[in-house]
């Protein structure tokens, strides 16, 4: 029997919050990691916690990925900063 369905609205205590997003982060980061290895794909991956701390992870430097495919990382990188400066 498998855990029940969480339920999506945001976690009002905030060191539960905190909690919650450094395990999620955590978690996050590892199936990056993972699909780049199984999948032999390239994976940029982007997360600003509520403080505007960036945690960032990426398979290659970040001049072999922007090499490879410039304007997807570009076009990546300017949509999470204008949805942080707006969000």
């Amino acid at each position: 029997m498998g855990r029940g369905r969480v339920q999506l609205k945001r976690i009002e205590n905030k060191i539960s919050r905190q909690v919650t997003f450094s395990k999620r982060r955590t978690g996050f980061l590892k199936k990056a990691h993972e699909i780049s290895v199984l999948c032999d794909a390239e994976v940029a991956l982007i997360v600003f916690s509520s403080k505007g701390k960036l945690f960032e992870y990426s398979t290659h430097s970040r001049s072999g990925l922007m090499s490879s495919s410039s304007s997807y990382y570009y076009f990546f990188i300017f949509y999470f900063f204008l949805f942080k400066l707006l969000g």
